[in-house]
C-alpha cells in the first residue's frame, strides 16, 4: 500500500515508518520539523519506496494515498505551550486537511489522539466511554481541547463524509528517539541523571502515570489501522507508576547517588492516569508486552549514545 505518515519524522512516526518500511508499503513522511529530526528516518532516505516531504500540515497537500496515519503535532507540553496557537491550528486546521484528503482519494484515516483528552480524570482508570474533565481555558488546553476537536472532526467525517476512520488514544509513552529537550517526564529524568544533576519530581510525586513502550504503541497502531473497529481505542499500558517511583527506578539505573528535588505542580497536571485496555485486549487482541524496567534500559542506551560527551 502507499501509505502517509504525517508528523513522520518524529518519535513514534519514525518507529511507525520503520515498520511500515519493513513490512514492505510504500511511505511519504510529511513533516515540517519543528519537533521531528531527519535522523530518525535516515535509513529510509535513499530507498525506493521512500519520500519524505517537508510540510506543514496546516496548509492542503495533493497526495494518491491508500492510508493516512495522522501523527504531526507536538506532543509535550514544553513544545505544544510554546506555541499553543499554532498547536491548536495543528489539530484543527491540519486534522480537516488530513481529512479531507482522506475523503477526496478514499483512504482510510488513522488518527493519534491522546490520553489527555480525559483531562485530569474523575474516573479510574479511563476507558473510552469517559468523557474527560478538562479545562478549556487552561495551559493545557490548545493539546488537550485541540485533540478533542480533532475527534470530533474525525467522527463528523465519518458520519456525514463516510470517510473511513480509527481513532486511537495513546498514553504516556517512552522509547529511543525522544528528544532531549521533551520536558516529558521520562525523558527529563533520563537526561537529568546522565548530566549528573538532580531529578527534579513537580509536587511530592504522588501524582501517577502509566508508561508504554513505543514498539507496543506501535503495534496497537498497526492492529487498529487494519482491523474493522472504528474506535476510539485506549492503548497504553495499564501498568501504573508514581512520579516518585519513575524518578527512582531511573536513578538507580544511572547514577544511584543523584538526588531528587521537588519542584511546584504546574497548573492542570493530571492527579493519575492509567487505561482501561478492556477494548484493545478483546477488539485487537494487543497488550503492552515490554516490562518498564526492559524499556527504561533500552531508552537510557539510546540517550547516552545520542548525548555522548554529556553522560556520567
Amino acid at each position: 500500500m502507499r501509505i502517509l505518515v504525517t508528523g513522520g519524522a518524529g518519535f513514534l512516526g519514525s518507529h511507525l515508518i520503520d515498520r511500515l518500511m519493513t513490512a514492505g508499503h510504500e511511505v511519504i513522511c510529511l513533516d515540517n520539523f519543528y519537533t521531528g529530526n531527519k535522523r530518525n528516518i535516515l535509513q529510509w532516505l535513499d530507498n525506493t519506496n521512500f519520500e519524505l516531504i517537508r510540510h506543514d500540515i496546516t496548509e492542503p497537500i495533493r497526495l494518491e494515498v491508500d492510508q493516512i496515519y495522522h501523527l504531526a503535532c507536538p506532543a509535550s507540553p514544553v513544545h505544544y505551550q510554546y506555541n499553543p496557537v499554532k498547536t491548536v491550528k495543528t489539530n484543527v486546521m491540519g486534522t480537516l486537511n488530513m481529512l479531507g484528503l482522506a475523503k477526496r482519494v478514499k483512504a482510510r484515516f488513522f488518527l493519534a489522539s491522546t490520553s489527555e483528552v480525559y483531562g485530569d480524570p474523575d474516573v479510574h482508570p479511563q476507558s473510552e466511554e469517559y468523557r474527560g474533565n478538562v479545562n478549556p481555558i487552561g495551559l493545557r488546553a490548545c493539546y488537550d481541547e485541540g485533540k478533542r476537536i480533532a475527534e470530533t472532526l474525525a467522527f463528523d467525517y465519518y458520519r456525514q463524509n463516510k470517510v473511513d476512520i480509527r481513532v486511537v488514544r495513546i498514553f504516556n509513552t517512552y522509547g529511543p528517539r525522544m528528544l532531549e529537550n521533551d520536558g516529558r517526564v521520562v525523558s527529563n529524568f533520563i537526561v537529568q541523571a546522565l548530566q549528573g544533576k538532580p531529578l527534579t519530581v513537580y509536587g511530592d510525586g504522588s501524582q501517577t502515570r502509566s508508561f508504554c513502550y513505543a514498539s507496543d504503541l506501535i503495534e496497537g497502531f498497526i492492529r487498529l489501522m487494519n482491523s474493522d473497529y472504528v474506535g476510539p481505542v485506549n492503548i497504553g499500558n495499564p501498568g501504573e507508576y508514581t512520579i516518585l517511583q519513575l524518578a527512582e527506578a531511573v536513578r538507580d539505573m544511572i547514577n544511584p547517588n543523584a538526588e531528587i528535588i521537588h519542584e511546584p505542580l504546574p497548573s492542570d497536571d493530571p492527579r493519575r492516569r492509567r487505561p482501561d485496555i478492556t477494548k484493545a485486549k478483546t477488539l485487537l487482541d494487543w497488550e503492552p508486552t515490554v516490562p518498564l524496567a526492559e524499556g527504561l534500559k533500552l531508552t537510557v542506551e539510546d540517550f547516552r549514545k545520542r548525548m555522548g560527551d554529556a553522560t556520567i
